[in-house]
């Protein structure tokens, strides 16, 4: 990411808008993201860099089980260190956070196919990576400007908590079919309530607007039409990800 890294930084060139306009959702369970339109100061040259690295973009997991149902491109330490010193500022303390301990960002584009994805693609889920014992926040910046390729949802889960936890372990560990012959979840993207989850709330996806969040909140990208997931940056649901690890702040 050293050509991202020159072009961003240089001259102390700001990534982010200064003075961000920051509205805040309330989702049905109580808890609040936070919106933040015009977010980079130029959303055009983070998406050329992206589309002039398009060959350095890799299946997520490395060969492992993809998380991730597309490909990423992680950024270089000194974008993290911009994309983490944006969230001190202005986002660490409507989340109830304290010390900010590990910042992770990278480019995305989801391109898997319905045929393509394992049980886990199909449901929420919850942001668990980084250090262990750590409250996980997270955001996602849209960088397409095609808002039917879909925004991001949250739910709140409808049956026990072990029910929910044995759901989840299974979405891990088993194939496509015992895992539908079993809890009857069809293999295709999560797209409004099911029989385990009810969406609490949802941001519609814009361009150059970023969405920060709990990433304890069960989420996902809300793809009502796969149809248009395209392995192109060009027309394809390309976004920045980002990933906090933090303490908390004692209640």
């Amino acid at each position: 990411m050293h050509s991202l890294s020159f072009f961003l930084l240089k001259k102390g060139c700001a990534i982010f808008n200064p003075n961000p306009q920051i509205h805040t959702i309330r989702l049905a369970n109580g808890e609040s993201c936070f919106v933040i339109d015009d977010a980079l100061t130029d959303p055009d040259l983070w998406f050329k860099v992206a589309v002039e690295q398009e060959n350095d973009f890799c299946l997520a997991g490395a060969g492992k089980f993809p998380a991730y149902p597309g490909v990423e491109l992680h950024m270089s330490a000194e974008i993290n260190e911009a994309v983490a010193e944006f969230f001190l500022q202005h986002i660490r303390s409507r989340l109830r956070a304290r010390r900010l301990v590990q910042t992770i960002s990278r480019f995305s584009m989801m391109t898997l196919q319905s045929d393509q994805l394992r049980p886990a693609h199909c449901l929420c889920h919850r942001d668990v990576g980084g250090p262990e014992g750590m409250m996980k926040a997270a955001s996602v910046l849209y960088l397409f400007k095609d808002a039917g390729l879909g925004g991001t949802s949250f739910y709140a889960p409808k049956k026990s908590a072990d029910e929910t936890a044995e759901l989840i372990h299974d979405s891990l560990h088993m194939s496509a079919q015992s895992f539908a012959e079993k809890y009857g979840v069809e293999q295709k993207y999560m797209s409004g309530s099911n029989a385990y989850f009810e969406q609490i709330g949802s941001v519609a996806a814009k361009w150059n607007r970023i969405v920060f969040y709990d990433g304890n909140n069960f989420h996902t990208a809300d793809i009502a039409d796969e149809k248009k997931l395209n392995a192109d940056l060009r027309v394809g649901r390309l976004t920045i990800n980002g990933f906090f690890s933090c303490t908390t702040k004692a209640a």
